[in-house]
């Protein structure tokens, strides 16, 4: 299939070939990311050979009207998660004026706006105003709702740790007054939350009952889900999982998130699943060798995850000083492992499926260009939601492995206790959706 980051997309679309769409009369004049949407369209069609640009445009896809959106977030400089979220939608998938997503942005509250230049800049720019509040953002400015959704990215900025090494994000305090004003102005729009829920448990847990309470349409959650793999594993729902390990690496919270997230997009695809986690653990040390050693976890998925994922050096696990496990039991018997690496220069998943006798492994292939694109990936899924009034997956993934990266910080600090869970025994149904570059970027929203 298709789209602006995909192997078929061989050239980009010039001004130029959308010119005569922008010499029409008023009432067919498109907009400039619409016609662009359009000429993209046929230039990708023209690469393959199948379709002229004159025949592409003739029978162009019809368009939905953009939804709008207003944004809350922490800052909003270069390569922040403002940036590469909401640039995608002010100016194109690729950050270039280009097509982008069936989404306006209606107004935004930045809470730390001195040291965010370029969201200053952009917004400017675009004519879209800034708030000092989020309820005004919600409303922008107005006495309603006049927004289709709101997007809540609290990640980056100059706020705290604890002493579990957890960075403090405003994220409980974003939704709180979102859905202040929503009961305020009597009306309801989806939510997105970027990244984990929390990130302490009791705010994730508050987050996820208050959105229940309001039935707000809630998303959350990492970009890794949808993004790009270096390997591409068929795993449909109710697979065999005999066994899985995931690696980490980066920062052990905010990196280690990330992993989990992985992990449990592939292991919620097990037969049986998803009936949440009983128990959680976090080993170093002796501990972790020994349970390495005594087949507490699977010797066969980690040394496939390990063989997968980048390294520096020439490393030796046994080695490595930061090395730590996220150890966790689900309800239906599964063992959870995802072991951390301070050698390790990527995440990645090995599995072993029932009825093969090799592992099968993947790694999250972190593309930077053009323009961080498995984010766009991540926004086409929250436009589908914002289109819908449905979200596109279930945000119980997000409570789930914010819940055990939460309480693994706890063992860890309780010198690797063994944790019962059961507040983390989170049901939910799985759904399929594709990731990275299975994903039409042009294609309309998905009714």
């Amino acid at each position: 299939m298709l789209n602006v980051f995909g192997a078929k997309a061989t050239r980009n679309c010039e001004d130029q070939s959308c010119r005569h769409l922008l010499t029409q009369p008023d009432e067919y004049r498109l907009s400039r990311r619409e016609s662009l949407r359009v000429g993209l369209g046929a230039v990708l069609a023209g690469a393959v050979g199948t379709r002229t640009l004159a025949e592409d445009a003739a029978s162009a896809r019809p368009q939905l009207a953009p939804k709008s959106v207003a944004a809350v977030v922490t800052i909003y400089t270069h390569n922040s998660h403002a940036d590469v979220i909401l640039t995608k939608i002010l100016e194109g998938w690729k950050h270039d004026g280009g097509p982008g997503p069936a989404l306006n942005l209606a107004s935004v509250y930045i809470d730390q706006p001195k040291v965010s230049k370029l969201g200053r800049a952009l917004c400017e720019k675009h004519g879209v105003p800034i708030f000092d509040s989020i309820e005004q953002a919600v409303t922008v400015g107005g006495d309603t709702i006049p927004v289709d959704g709101v997007l809540s990215i609290g990640e980056h900025g100059s706020y705290p740790h604890n002493q579990l090494g957890q960075h403090l994000y405003p994220r409980r305090r974003f939704m709180e007054e979102i859905t202040t004003a929503f009961e305020k102005h009597q009306r309801v729009v989806p939510v997105f939350n970027d990244k984990h829920l929390g990130p302490v448990w009791s705010d994730a847990k508050w987050m996820y009952d208050r959105a229940r309470e309001l039935k707000i349409p809630y998303m959350a959650g990492s970009s890794l889900p949808v993004g790009f793999r270096t390997t591409d594993l068929k795993l449909p729902m109710q697979s065999e999982i005999e066994a899985a390990v995931g690696i980490a690496y980066g920062g052990l919270e905010v990196y280690g998130f990330h992993a989990l997230e992985l992990y449990q997009y592939h292991i919620e695809r097990r037969r049986g699943a998803e009936l949440g986690v009983k128990a959680v653990r976090f080993l170093e040390g002796e501990a972790l060798w020994r349970a390495i050693d005594d087949g507490v976890i699977s010797k066969v998925a980690l040394d496939a995850a390990f063989a997968a994922v980048p390294k520096s050096g020439q490393p030796n696990m046994r080695e490595d000083k930061q090395a730590g496990l996220f150890l966790f039991e689900y309800v239906d018997g599964f063992t959870g492992a995802v072991l951390y690496l301070g050698c390790a220069r990527g995440t990645s998943i090995g599995l072993k499926l029932k009825g093969q006798s090799q592992p099968v492994a993947t790694v999250f292939d972190e593309r930077t260009e053009p323009r961080y694109p498995h984010f766009a990936y991540l926004v086409k899924a929250v436009e589908k939601m914002i289109h819908t009034g449905r979200p596109t997956y279930p945000v119980e993934r997000t409570l789930l492995t914010s819940g055990v990266l939460d309480r693994a910080l706890h063992s860890r600090v309780q010198r690797g206790k063994r944790l019962e869970t059961p507040e983390l025994q989170i049901k939910y149904q799985p759904v399929e959706y594709p990731y990275a570059p299975n994903v039409d970027l042009l294609a309309p929203p998905t009714q």
